[in-house]
């Protein structure tokens, strides 16, 4: 058995469909789960409940950690270290394996223009922090020898069936609405994005990989080196339209804030999109020959799946 801590999210979905290449026994641990594959086994659990997780848990020989806890620092601070110590914990009594889908908040500030697996782990930021320490639990279980794990790691995302990506909030949607895209920090600033089909298929293969334990992996993420600008300029040329961009500075983010819970906790990570952000995923395409989606092609299915949701709307 194969089980999804999160299922249903921005990466639960898209891991679903690619787990069913490597296995039949699926199961999927959400508030609320729906089958992905005719065969999943559906497991509704609250995941801030330990013996919920215990018993979502049980019988597993891999257990994806793919949550998405609710975007604020008091509920992080709250959430995510009870929540892993438990996972731990289970995982290290039923000896199932874990893959750990991670984000890039514990890099120090000076590893964002280009971040490897070997970047110093430093958080600049208290949610980053939050993932610090999720992190460091991760690692040193695995180094005691009682846990066999890895973590899977991805930078910014875009793509389909994402209802969390900066990039299709403040860009796309804005775009496909006429309205013009919202773009935080420095527009010729380089970032770089993963693209969540590509995240998932990853993902479902590192934790099928027994020699994949024990590491840190970065998700294929593009080295096509767009800025910002160019981002929008790829998302407006999907759509047909003028490319037009408003900058947001910090005063309107917090402006924003007003009206937009999110947006309350997003000025401490503005760090992330002021400098170049390069997100190097070299060890695995090494490993495995297996590179980013190109974001041209990645661009066109993530408006395609935006048209689509907003036609049905």
């Amino acid at each position: 058995m194969q089980t999804i801590l999160g299922a249903g999210g921005t990466i639960g979905l898209p891991l679903a469909r690619e787990l069913r290449k490597h296995t039949e026994r699926i199961r999927l641990v959400s508030r609320n789960p729906k089958k992905v594959n005719e065969t999943d086994e559906l497991f509704p659990a609250d995941l801030t409940d330990p013996t919920q997780v215990d018993r979502a848990i049980a019988g597993s020989e891999v257990v994806y950690v793919v949550v998405g806890f609710e975007y604020r620092l008091s509920v992080w601070q709250r959430t995510w270290m009870p929540f892993m110590n438990g996972v731990v914990d289970a995982c290290k009594r039923d000896g199932a394996r874990l893959v750990f889908f991670d984000n890039v908040y514990m890099y120090d500030r000076s590893a964002i223009p280009h971040m490897t697996e070997e970047a110093p782990v430093n958080a600049p930021s208290r949610k980053g922090l939050v993932r610090q320490q999720v992190h460091e639990l991760v690692m040193e279980e695995i180094g005691k020898g009682g846990l066999t794990a890895l973590i899977a790691r991805a930078a910014d995302f875009y793509g389909p069936e994402n209802r969390n990506s900066m990039l299709n909030i403040m860009a796309a949607e804005n775009l496909l609405k006429g309205k013009k895209a919202q773009v935080f920090g420095g527009l010729d600033r380089i970032h770089t994005y993963t693209y969540t089909p590509d995240a998932a298929a990853a993902t479902a293969l590192l934790g099928n990989t027994d020699d994949a334990y024990g590491q840190v992996w970065h998700v294929p993420t593009t080295m096509d080196r767009k800025t910002q600008r160019q981002w929008v300029e790829l998302i407006a040329e999907e759509l047909g339209v003028k490319a037009g961009i408003q900058p947001v500075p910090l005063w309107m983010i917090r402006l924003l804030g007003l009206f937009i819970p999110v947006m309350r906790e997003f000025p401490e990570m503005l760090y992330q999109y002021e400098n170049d952000y390069v997100f190097d995923s070299g060890k695995f395409e090494k490993r495995f020959g297996i590179t980013a989606t190109d974001p041209a092609i990645g661009v066109r299915n993530m408006m395609s799946d935006l048209q689509n949701r907003s036609a049905k709307a």
